[in-house]
């Protein structure tokens, strides 16, 4: 089933939206405020695919958030299937953060 043009981007609110329910455990912001979400991308048959980063390779839940962005998306209305890459380039660095995480960590 092809999505129309303005059901991919209620599909991509929806999406943003759950993304925002996942928190880096040792950091109080959601991983798409701390910009750790480089890209999401949506076919026009609702195949996903998302491309994000930690915080560091080192990041003590480098198996479980992944896994958990998927399932979350996955759960998504509509979504047909989830593809998820984890890379590290470029490497993520505070700047990506928004205005609204470094206003909640302080750091504005």
């Amino acid at each position: 089933m092809k999505f129309t043009d303005d059901q991919i981007a209620d599909i991509g609110e929806e999406i943003i939206r759950v993304l925002k329910t996942i928190y880096d455990p040792e950091i109080p912001v959601d991983i798409y405020e701390l910009g750790l979400i480089y890209d999401v991308q949506i076919s026009d048959e609702a195949a996903v695919k998302i491309i994000m980063t930690l915080t560091s390779p080192n990041c003590p839940v480098a198996e479980s958030l992944p896994a958990e962005v998927r399932e979350k998306v996955t759960a998504v209305e509509n979504v047909k299937e989830v593809e998820l890459e984890l890379t590290f380039e470029p490497t993520w660095n505070k700047d990506m953060m928004s205005e609204e995480a470094r206003f909640e960590l302080g750091m504005i």
